[in-house]
């Protein structure tokens, strides 16, 4: 048990990417483009999937500038009305 958790946890970690690397956008990938990507996941299993997640992924969106939530909250609006 103790040889085979660290191999089933490498497959999880490289399914794990490759699947984000699949559902990535590809204008959004960080550093190589996404085919590059999967070799080196696949190709380099350790390496490659840890390099994908600190460098490749594309970073977070920011979230929109506060607006408001609802009609009754946003003042032009209301001035309409």
């Amino acid at each position: 048990m103790g040889r085979v958790l660290p191999v089933v946890l490498l497959a999880l970690l490289v399914v794990y990417c490759l699947v984000e690397v699949a559902q990535a956008d590809p204008d959004h990938v960080r550093l190589l483009p996404r085919w590059l990507w999967v070799a080196l996941i696949i190709l380099l299993p350790g390496v490659g999937a840890i390099g994908w997640l600190i460098a490749g992924r594309p970073q977070r969106r920011q979230p929109p500038p506060n607006r408001p939530r609802a009609p009754d909250d946003d003042p032009d609006f209301l001035r309409g009305l």
